[in-house]
């Protein structure tokens, strides 16, 4: 062994402190070197460390004294386990713009999220930094979980951090784990707690956990902005990132910590553009300084090659989804008859506060929009006007100036009491009525499995449905929820994951605009209703998104309910307006795919306040809300076309054509399941390992054509160790400690994960989880595999070679440690004369050499004597990679980085004229200095080699 620094790469087996450790990370720090390592020998096995070179003594091997064993072992299991296991722990070159993994995720293959992937790993980036900004229902979170993995896969997703709503946390978690098996810890509030008993108050939760997923809002609290600051991310995920945008707020200023401290930053959201420059140019700054000009101009070229956006009607999509994406029905928009006491209420707000021969009696701040705060409360609900009221006399009690608005205010809330019956029956409201007799039209009752979610804007229009919808549908107490802001995130993320299972007493799911954004309620609900209606196209299509999306099997129903005020003076035509605006939404999302453009203001507030224009008859319906063939024309135009043309680019043509993954398989095993079943077999057959040491109990089970479906085991300890990691709820409902279930049939394992939605356990996990390629049972097989050999060996086998051939491995890395080429070389040998012979894929030199599942493994005769070829191999390895494969990989890095750097030099040379000095152009140029740091240390660093076998022609010694 030795010390020497150049020997060390991700991959290597390292003594440190008298154990072996395998090391899985190397970077560069203000403290030196900082080497990540997983403990290989019995003291340490399974444990995660991390040692400075500048504190502990760290032994590398040197490849050139590496001794040559024998393969005994049936098959040359032992060989073959232990370099497909090296494979695994290799990290694949981080601007390798292939795919890998993708088709491997237990998800639906399709073109248009494969292209979110490759745009993603796109060669030209230094780092992934993307905004997925597609349409309602188009899977981000699934994308997100795709480029998650290959970030992992390439050694650039160890420590990820994924901020999103907190009604949305475990839906988020949920899939990361069932679909793409990564696993990540859920700091929710109780989450918190736990770790607050877990961890010192002075300990990092961010050092101690590798993988988290929490709510920005849990995230922006003073104890979490200050770990953060001291911590850099691998990748961080911030969804729903519109909500990042306001530099005024504290979202933005924890984006703006999180940003400079990761490699790759992915940000979602169907909404990204507000309608105001300044905001959509922060998140592309967040994503790459150079992105806009020091001036604060956004180009198009620059939008293109960071945000991706598609709809449900793409090219891209539209022939991809097929039934898996059932089509809207015709939208139901029904004009209910208002009760009389109703129209009175709308009499009075016509003639007196929103169409008055006058002034309204308004006094004080707001007073021009308050009568159309009064006029939204009306039509949610009569509960809904009376909280307004009261709230407003509150407001201006001891007013003298107040007098008349007083005296309207109570004549107003007078007339609206008729509609609440005090005896606590059924309100007299047209609108109600109309809900009610949908909901039994629809078959929602206690004995059916229907559901409906129902949508309204103010929190007590919500209790007051929920109270009276389960007296007149004659439901229980449990079976009519509400879901709104004001419950604790365990609540909101309890009522979400609940209605997503058959077993979920839930059979009308009342809500506000909270769950409008990111939940998925199509699992086993295909109605909507509107019970009012937000007037802004945004929200709109937000709330139809929950069950109009992929995989929504039933055609979703969407009805709204708008009264009919004929008779209430000119608040009829009011309702008129509203009436246009959803048939404008369906007209929007039939032409386009998508109504966030239409408007030209992307932003929900922002249309409110325009279409609140159109009913005080300011403007227009048609100058506010344009027909979708005519929206291109308007000053937005620009806008529309960007956003909707974003990242297009290559989503037909060939790229349809683009449906495997690159090559992966190594062909020294069948499958992923064959690795670990002969890994499982190795362990389990060691002689020193007792029951509890190993785990037992292997079952295999096989269909009728004799596949394998599943296979469940023991966990030994340092497994069920690594397991802690995986969510809680998971461990906990599915007793994983105890015994594991795998498959690696995705029909199976999409059956697993679809029974349990059906569970009467009220569980979502499934009982038997996907062997996707990055699960941490395959992560401990590799390390277990490589524990096989002793210190400095290799193994030495029989193959199809006529002369001894020792397999080589080739790393480049850059200067933080990551791989930047990894090269797989064959040295033969004439005599004492080795020749190098690069191959195109581990898998094809395996195939060359005979490397192959049912190769018969004699064991090799005195191996020692191969032992003076390793020298020389390792010098002609070496020599090989510095010469070519190091000076391409410098090459290559250096026209990234030099592409980098003079995009940052022409930003600074424009900046230097700028007089104004905003916040954002600060930020900027701060980013920009950091930007070129990274970009240095992108360069290439180190060439690393090491001896992973020796072949010897078969019958001789």
């Amino acid at each position: 062994m030795t010390d020497q620094a150049l020997d060390i790469a991700p991959g290597a087996i390292v003594e440190v402190r008298d154990e072996q450790w395998l090391v899985s990370a190397v970077e560069q720090t203000a403290d030196g070197e900082l080497l990540t390592v997983r403990g290989v020998s019995e003291l340490v096995e399974g444990t995660t460390a991390q040692f400075y070179r500048s504190i502990d003594s760290v032994r590398t091997q040197d490849p050139s004294q590496t001794r040559v064993v024998a393969d005994t072992s049936s098959h040359y299991a032992k060989t073959r386990l232990w370099l497909e296991s090296t494979l695994r722990k290799t990290s694949l070159p981080i601007s390798d713009p292939q795919p890998t993994l993708t088709s491997h995720a237990l998800a639906d293959a399709l073109t248009y999220q494969r292209h979110a992937v490759e745009k993603a790993l796109e060669p030209g980036r230094l780092r992934t930094r993307l905004l997925i900004a597609d349409a309602v229902g188009l899977g981000k979170t699934l994308e997100i979980g795709m480029i998650l993995a290959e970030l992992i896969r390439r050694g650039r997703g160890r420590r990820v951090l994924i901020v999103t709503p907190r009604h949305v946390l475990e839906q988020m978690q949920h899939e990361l784990w069932s679909r793409f098996a990564i696993p990540f810890v859920r700091l929710d509030s109780e989450g918190v707690q736990k770790v607050k008993q877990k961890l010192p108050a002075t300990r990092n939760p961010f050092t101690f956990f590798e993988k988290v997923i929490i709510s920005i809002d849990t995230l922006k609290q003073d104890r979490f902005i200050h770990d953060l600051r001291k911590h850099h991310w691998d990748a961080v995920v911030i969804d729903e990132s519109h909500n990042v945008t306001n530099q005024a707020t504290q979202n933005n200023q924890l984006a703006n910590i999180l940003a400079p401290n990761t490699d790759a930053l992915i940000l979602a959201s169907a909404t990204p553009h507000n309608g105001n420059s300044a905001s959509f140019a922060q998140l592309l700054t967040l994503l790459e300084p150079t992105s806009v000009s020091a001036q604060g101009d956004i180009s198009k070229a620059a939008v293109s090659n960071l945000m991706i956006r598609r709809h449900r009607y793409s090219e891209a999509v539209k022939n991809e989804v097929g039934d898996r994406w059932a089509e809207r029905k015709e939208p139901q928009n029904l004009v209910v008859e208002p009760s009389p006491e109703e129209l009175a209420v709308g009499k009075e707000l016509s003639a007196t506060w929103i169409h008055p021969q006058g002034s309204a009696p308004v006094t004080g701040k707001g007073s021009r929009l308050f009568p159309w705060t009064l006029a939204k409360a009306f039509l949610s609900s009569p509960v809904a006007l009376q909280a307004t009221i009261d709230a407003r006399l509150r407001s201006i009690e001891g007013n003298a100036a107040a007098g008349a608005e007083e005296e309207a205010l109570l004549r107003l809330r007078d007339l609206n009491a008729a509609c609440l019956p005090e005896d606590g029956s059924t309100p007299r409201s047209g609108k109600y009525r109309e809900l009610v007799a949908q909901l039994k039209s629809k078959n929602v009752g206690p004995r059916s499995t229907e559901r409906a979610v129902v949508f309204a804007e103010r929190v007590p229009t919500l209790e007051w449905l929920r109270e009276h919808l389960t007296r007149d549908l004659k439901l229980k107490p449990n079976q009519v929820r509400v879901l709104h802001g004001g419950l604790t995130d365990v609540e909101q993320q309890e009522l979400v994951e609940s209605f997503k299972q058959a077993s979920s007493p839930i059979r009308v799911l009342v809500t506000g605009d909270v769950a409008s954004e990111g939940v998925n309620l199509h699992l086993q609900c295909h109605e909507l209703i509107h019970y009012d209606i937000p007037w802004s196209l945004i929200r709109i299509e937000q709330r139809n998104g929950r069950i109009d999306r992929y995989g929504q099997l039933h055609s979703p129903q969407i009805t709204t309910l708008l009264l009919d005020l004929e008779g209430a003076g000119e608040f009829s035509g009011d309702i008129h307006v509203l009436t246009r605006l959803m048939e404008r939404e369906r007209e929007a999302h039939e032409k386009l795919g998508d109504a966030a453009s239409l408007m030209g203001a992307y932003s929900g507030d922002a249309e409110e306040k325009a279409i609140t224009e159109v009913l005080r008859g300011a403007k227009e319906f048609d100058a506010v809300v344009p027909a979708p063939e005519q929206a291109a024309e308007q000053d937005e135009g620009f806008w529309i076309d960007l956003m909707m043309n974003s990242g297009t680019e290559g989503d037909t043509g060939e790229a349809e054509n683009k449906t495997q993954d690159a090559a992966q398989s190594s062909g020294l095993f069948a499958s992923d399941v064959d690795y670990l079943r002969e890994g499982l077999a190795e362990l389990y057959a060691e002689p020193d390992r007792t029951r509890d040491q190993g785990g037992v109990g292997l079952t295999i089970e096989r269909n009728n054509a004799g596949h394998l479906q599943a296979l469940t085991f023991e966990p030994s300890p340092d497994l069920r160790q690594r397991l802690l990691a995986l969510p809680q709820s998971y461990l906990e409902e599915r007793g994983v400690l105890d015994r594991i279930r795998l498959t690696p049939d995705k029909s199976t394992a999409e059956e697993r994960l679809s029974a349990a939605r059906n569970d009467a356990k009220g569980t979502s996990w499934p009982d038997t989880h996907y062997l996707s390629p990055l699960h941490p049972v395959l992560d401990w097989a590799a390390d277990r595999s490589l524990a096989h050999l002793g210190r400095d060996e290799i193994f030495a086998v029989h193959g199809a070679v006529q002369q001894p051939t020792v397999v080589m491995q080739g790393i480049v890395t850059n200067r933080r440690g990551q791989n930047i080429a990894v090269s797989y070389l064959a040295v033969q040998f004439l005599g004492n004369y080795p020749m190098v012979q690069p191959s195109a894929s581990p898998a094809e030199l395996f195939a060359d050499l005979g490397l192959t599942p049912d190769m018969v493994g004699v064991p090799v005769q005195e191996p020692e004597q191969y032992e003076p070829l390793i020298p020389l191999a390792v010098t002609a390895a070496r020599d090989f990679m510095e010469q070519g494969v190091s000076v391409a990989a410098h090459q290559e890095a250096k026209e990234r980085v030099d592409g980098w750097v003079n995009r940052m030099d022409a930003w600074e040379r424009a900046a230097e004229g700028v007089a104004a000095q905003t916040q954002l152009f600060k930020q900027t140029r701060s980013a920009v200095e950091g930007e070129r740091r990274l970009a240095q240390e992108m360069l290439p660093d180190r060439t690393y080699v090491r001896p992973l076998l020796v072949v010897v022609p078969k019958g001789g010694k």
